[in-house]
């Protein structure tokens, strides 16, 4: 009789740095790992201050290391938190805390056939993208999986106005908001 092997659960591996792109990423495959019945995997991958390359020839680095690895542990524990109200979201899975560039680390893990990555996307700016790769193109255009692009909070856009209109001073324009109000519908 021929010997049955069982189907790997899928897992959902979602990248988490903590900024608010990243949370509704953990928020969207939460929720798609409940749907399809899959194990939550969230990744948060770190590299030295300088880059691994100043962190291989610097000394220091080598004492550094640990308490780096720890505050990656806080910071991807403060976004479980944020989001779940704890560290436990209710779902199968593992909290990873790797070392490397989060594009790679996220394909380096998500490797089974069923996985599937989620990953945020975000609002940038020609001079972020410049010194900082999307984290998000990387894996669409690399991964040998599915990738789940979460698009921003239409909240985060307008937190970010209302910020840079406190910092620049600016008054509220009322009759915007006036505006706004308007065109919610009633009960909402």
């Amino acid at each position: 009789m021929p010997e049955s092997h069982p189907h790997p659960t899928a897992r959902l591996v979602v990248g988490v740095s903590g900024s608010p792109g990243s949370r509704t990423a953990l928020v969207a495959a939460a929720d798609e790992a409940w749907r399809r019945g899959a194990e939550l995997w969230p990744v948060l991958a770190w590299e030295p201050p300088a880059g691994e390359l100043a962190a291989r020839r610097s000394p220091a680095s080598a004492v550094l290391v640990p308490e780096w690895e720890r505050l990656a542990r806080e910071r991807l524990l403060d976004a479980l938190r944020d989001v779940f109200g704890g560290t436990a979201a209710g779902l199968p899975g593992q909290a990873l805390v790797v070392r490397g560039t989060p594009g790679r680390a996220l394909l380096r893990i998500a490797d089974r056939e069923r996985d599937v990555i989620v990953v945020g996307t975000g609002r940038r700016g020609r001079l972020r993208r410049a010194f900082r790769p999307s984290v998000s193109r990387y894996c669409l255009a690399h991964a040998g999986c599915p990738v789940l692009a979460v698009p921003p909070s239409p909240l985060a856009a307008a937190l970010e106005t209302a910020h840079r209109r406190n910092l620049l001073r600016l008054r509220l324009d009322t009759g915007r908001v006036q505006r706004e109000f308007d065109t919610v519908p009633p009960g909402a």
